[in-house]
């Protein structure tokens, strides 16, 4: 089991978070800390060696969180990782319940368990945050069909087999994408209650509240229009083909008691939202051949991950 740590600047919380962490587990053969640095200008990277940081990945500079999670996960399967452990630099979830999230795995209950934080005990969660992690839970469980308690949380633990069928697009966080992903790939996801510890800095995702809403929304849009597409298009065209429909069959109306001259302009009104639905079902079938095409590249690139993983077992 490798624990992974993406890090920004974290020379004064990683210290903290490092001290928490188990060294063994229960159930656990190997266990072993990596921190995939994120650009850090700071000491970060000289204080994980110093304090027996087994692998250390570099991104060069800054790339953002989602980029960070994806390559770490990427380089712990290359080191054979059989369960991957994703939490924060901050220490913000309590290091105790590690052994609370690998459980199910451990058993076979679950392909990908998701720390679920109690925020209406979290102190330094203001209400309008509170309320913004219960809304965005309740949408994204809604969209993907898991039944996630806490979908913004970053503590995580996967298997191998659900890690090698991630794929992260979105740039700004990995949280919501992996977990409509996962549901769309079969893999079980359970919730797990987990601890969380003192603010050590503040939240580094966004730098208020109408940019953490504007990033979220954004997300969430193009995740579901990169898994959803047909379903998304269709809907649209629907919504215009029954406006133009019903334009159409009103001025059929006026025409039937002789008045129709005067209400031409509901005519080419109806021919517009028309052609405009017909161009949204293009678009969903479109977007519904690309998604069959995206499945068969990811079943080919995931044939090819386990090809290399056997061959880093045998050596």
């Amino acid at each position: 089991m490798i624990i992974q740590i993406p890090c920004f600047c974290e020379e004064a919380s990683l210290p903290v978070t490092l001290a928490a962490l188990p060294r063994t587990l229960p159930g656990v053969d190997v266990l072993e800390w990596m921190i995939v640095d994120d650009g850090s200008t700071d000491r970060t990277v000289a204080v994980a060696e110093e304090l027996g940081v087994q692998h250390i990945v570099r991104l060069g500079r800054h790339l953002g969180l989602a980029h960070a999670f994806e390559r770490g996960i990427h380089s712990a399967l290359r080191m054979g990782a059989d369960i991957i452990v994703n939490t924060d630099a901050d220490n913000q979830y309590c290091a105790d319940d590690i052994v609370n999230i690998i459980a199910p795995i451990l058993a076979n209950r679950a392909d990908i368990v998701i720390g679920a934080r109690a925020t209406d005990q979290i102190p330094h969660f203001s209400l309008t945050k509170r309320v913004l992690q219960k809304t965005g839970s309740w949408v994204v469980r809604k969209v993907s069909g898991a039944n996630v308690m806490d979908a913004p949380s970053g503590f995580r633990a996967f298997n191998r087999e659900a890690c090698l069928s991630l794929h992260i697009f979105s740039r700004y966080s990995y949280t919501i994408e992996t977990i409509i992903q996962a549901r769309l790939n079969n893999f079980r996801i359970l919730s797990v209650p987990v601890r969380t510890m003192p603010d050590l800095r503040p939240s580094r995702l966004a730098t208020g509240i109408p940019q953490y809403i504007f990033r979220s929304t954004e997300t969430l849009f193009r995740v579901f229009v990169i898994y959803y597409a047909f379903r998304y298009f269709l809907v649209l065209s629907l919504i215009n083909l029954m406006v133009g429909l019903a334009i159409g069959i009103r001025f059929l109306y006026f025409m039937s008691l002789h008045k129709g001259n005067g209400h031409i302009q509901s005519l080419q009104l109806s021919a517009i939202f028309c052609v405009l639905s017909f161009i949204l079902f293009s678009l969903a079938v479109l977007g519904d051949v690309i998604a069959v095409n995206r499945k068969l590249l990811e079943k080919i690139d995931l044939t090819i991950s386990l090809s290399d993983l056997r061959n880093v077992k045998e050596e």
